[in-house]
């Protein structure tokens, strides 16, 4: 039926409708319009295939989602012609019926295509920063334009791509004058009038595109996700339709009575002590081999630090040697995760020890969900330190921070460095004046470090000033073989592990370093390809993006331990907190990694195409929320050989638990709250 429709609006075909049915001339725009739009959503969809297509996937792959693509094509291009219609019933508004109104709907159609573009556009650094479609999460980089529009300017040659914007937006607006011309000239003497009943067919034509089903229920962003690749469901579905799909999708939900239901669930599979009380608050006394000693610590969180483009994980380009120094001499977890792709929800997750679940949101910005209990509390007669080398107003840091008793901020003007850029000063100047402050401290204190360096503009990161770091090159090929995007983005994760070494040359010096337990954690990883250093699973189920290290490093307190089992970001807090030769209370789902009747190991994760699942140390189990479909994933060779009996009780076991952690996270963000 689509191909019937768009074969009589073609421009070649029109001669012969104009004698034989009369139609008339806005009908005959809004068909040249059509072909336009179509063209323009089209051309999108093909240059997004062949700029982030995946390894292995061809075009003949994707014809199912260039199909279902079609579809949402034709719904928004019928939004978008349907005011013509629909007001060119009343022929005084006709963009025929005088010049000032052919000039007036002309540049209707300009505005929109320059919003169309700018939706694509947009939706094209998304799959380029993130390999996900645009979506109502980017409303959180919005919510901080000041910062967002200086990080993009630092990036991207703003000026060009604006101009080039421009430009494209006045060829199109030539083009819809010049279709307009041609209606006219082509139905010139034919005497064709105002006929209302092409009108009222060319309006239900258009609602059908709107609705675009032949059944109910209508087409829904979740038809897209009906595919077993990310990749196909991403190209389907076009930036309008997901970015105003998701807006409803900001507002936190959760539902008591379904965590209640899901309690034993949880209370199984996290050992909780009271299995009948719907409560996650544990009073924990001091472990056994705590220190007595009251160790000052200090948390790093890594900006971006993925574990697969690290040293650690075996890659050869050795982006991160002195880390890798560090990590065989500490408590070294090879397999932690962060529940999600962000650094305001990492910061969420570490702070609460909950997995921040609300999809297209960042709970940072929520006001119900900043109110949030944290262990770092329970630390009796510390003092408490927050650094950030810029802003803690992006994405509401400061909104969750303040909410720690006692906890003094050391942010923006705060440093004598001067900024290299949007984020700030660098990360070796915000180690360094941080060691500076502990160096002069005579009783314990709480350090939390957020680095922010490994991020875009990647080449405006490293300080000119910094000459004992050199730069090497890579062949562009060999970056690519091994996950990195670019060499700008190569250099800058090694400056990170200067940073690193900085930081560590210099607290060594100190008193205070001999009785410090140092954390390192990534706040999140980055998608790539990375089949050189794990299986194919990690690329493709994208667990690159969420895989991170986790360091305990302490050389005078801590015997060094490389360990594979599955750990999360929520897990960080009651880890140190199990540490300390103190009681302490743990209300989140998080866990101490150390204590040596843990079982079950597991980390939660989320993502923003819908998606939950659970990891653990053998498979990786994912839910679409939206169609319902599951898949487990092995992980490594050793349970390939598995029966499908024994897979399918792995996935029914791991489908409930799933269930569980998401309905349970969800509740605990609303229900956490401080004493």
């Amino acid at each position: 039926m689509y191909s019937f429709i768009i074969a009589i609006i073609t421009f070649e075909g029109q001669k012969l409708m104009l004698v034989k049915y009369k139609i008339p001339k806005t009908i005959l725009w809004v068909a040249n319009l059509f072909v336009i739009f179509l063209l323009i959503f089209t051309l999108f969809r093909l240059a997004t295939f062949f700029a982030f297509k995946p390894k292995g996937i061809s075009f003949g792959d994707v014809v199912p989602s260039f199909l279902m693509g079609f579809r949402y094509d034709l719904r928004w291009i019928a939004i978008i012609l349907m005011p013509i219609v629909l007001f060119s019933t009343i022929p005084r508004l006709s963009p025929f019926y005088s010049s000032r109104n052919k000039k007036w709907w002309t540049w209707y159609l300009a505005i929109v295509t320059f919003i169309v573009f700018f939706f694509f556009a947009a939706g094209f650094g998304s799959f380029s920063y993130n390999r996900t479609p645009l979506d109502a999460g980017a409303m959180n980089f919005a919510e901080d334009f000041s910062i967002s529009l200086k990080m993009i300017w630092q990036t991207y040659p703003l000026i060009w791509m604006l101009l080039g914007l421009l430009v494209a937006v006045l060829f199109f607006r030539w083009m819809y004058h010049r279709s307009h011309w041609q209606v006219i000239n082509r139905t010139e003497g034919l005497g064709i009038t105002h006929r209302r009943k092409f009108f009222i067919i060319t309006v239900i034509l258009l609602c059908f595109f709107i609705y675009g089903s032949l059944s109910w229920p209508p087409l829904s962003r979740s038809d897209s996700f009906r595919y077993n690749n990310s990749f196909k469901s991403y190209l389907a579905i076009n930036p309008l339709q997901n970015f105003v799909a998701t807006l409803k999708l900001r507002k936190p939900d959760y539902n008591e009575r379904k965590a209640r239901e899901v309690f034993p669930v949880m209370a199984e599979w996290m050992e909780l002590p009271d299995k009948s009380d719907f409560s996650f608050r544990r009073e924990i006394g001091p472990r056994s081999s705590s220190f007595e000693s009251r160790p000052n610590i200090v948390l790093v969180q890594c900006e971006s630090f993925s574990m697969y483009k690290s040293t650690m994980s075996g890659n050869p380009l050795n982006a991160t040697p002195f880390f890798d120094s560090l990590s065989r001499q500490g408590i070294f977890f090879e397999r932690c995760f962060s529940p999600h792709f962000s650094t305001a929800r990492a910061l969420f997750a570490i702070l609460s020890g909950i997995p921040d679940a609300q999809l297209f949101k960042f709970s940072s910005r929520n006001p119900q969900a900043v109110q949030q209990h944290t262990i770092v509390d329970n630390l009796e007669d510390y003092e408490k330190h927050y650094f950030l080398g810029g802003s803690p107003e992006f994405n509401n840091f400061e909104g969750l921070l303040k909410n720690i008793d006692g906890l003094q901020m050391h942010t923006g003007d705060y440093f004598k460095a001067p900024k290299v850029n949007v984020w700030g000063i660098s990360d070796k100047d915000l180690f360094l004046e941080a060691n500076e402050l502990f160096r002069k401290k005579d009783k314990p204190f709480f350090a939390y470090i957020q680095t922010s360096g490994n991020h875009r503009p990647y080449n405006k990161t490293i300080p000119e000033s910094d000459t004992d770091f050199v730069r090497v090159v890579v062949p562009e090929e060999e970056l690519i073989k091994y996950g990195f995007e670019s060499l700008d983005e190569y250099n800058c994760f090694r400056y990170s592990d200067y940073c690193f070494r900085m930081f560590m040359e210099a607290a060594r010096k100190e008193n205070y370093f001999h009785n410090t337990i140092f954390v390192f954690v990534g706040d999140h990883g980055l998608a790539g390809n990375a089949e050189a250093m794990y299986p194919p699973v990690w690329t493709e189920q994208r667990l690159t993006d969420e895989h991170v290290p986790l360091l305990f490093y302490a050389p005078d307190l801590l015997v060094p331990q490389r360990r594979s089992e599955v750990v999360s970001q929520i897990d960080v807090l009651p880890t140190i907190a199990g540490m300390l030769h103190q009681s302490y209370v743990n209300t989140s789902l998080g866990r101490d990694l150390l204590d040596p009747g843990k079982k079950n190991n597991f980390a939660f994760i989320t993502n923003t195409a819908d998606g939950i699942g659970m990891v653990t140390d053998d498979f990786y189990f994912t839910r679409n929320i939206n169609s319902g479909e599951e898949q487990l994933n092995a992980l490594h060779s050793g349970v390939l050989n598995y029966t499908t009996a024994k897979k399918d009780s792995v996935r029914k076991k791991l489908s409930v638990f799933t269930t569980a952690f998401y309905e349970t996270s969800k509740y605990l963000m609303m229900n956490n709250q401080n004493d």
